[in-house]
């Protein structure tokens, strides 16, 4: 399985952003997706998950903000985020769960700064 990120910028505080991730490969494997994001010299923390039959799970720093979503059919996965905070500044990460195996897209930055 293959991920492909996009959709990282620099935004000011309070501005959307929207990333995008398409899987490639072995999809049908595939049950839930989801994105992560790290700063450096920081652990990866989650920011969102969803299943394969659309329950998603979000973290607690970005509830209420953020929104996960996927197109089955396409084996894409969205993440929208409003109201962006300097704190969400972090390289974000796609992955797929397959299995017992998580596969991880490449990350793409976003800065939140005035």
């Amino acid at each position: 399985v293959q991920l492909q990120a996009s959709g990282g910028g620099l935004v000011q505080p309070g501005d959307s952003l929207r990333l995008s991730c398409a899987a490639s490969g072995s999809t049908l494997g595939i049950n839930g997706m989801g994105w992560y994001r790290q700063v450096l010299g920081k652990q990866r923390e989650m920011v969102a998950r969803i299943s394969r039959g659309g329950s998603s799970n979000y973290g607690d720093s970005v509830k209420g903000r953020f929104t996960i979503s996927r197109d089955n059919a396409k084996n894409t996965v969205t993440l929208q985020m409003n109201g962006l905070k300097p704190e969400d500044t972090a390289v974000y990460y796609c992955c797929a769960f397959w299995g017992s195996t998580t596969y991880w897209g490449q990350g793409t930055q976003v800065t939140v700064s005035s």
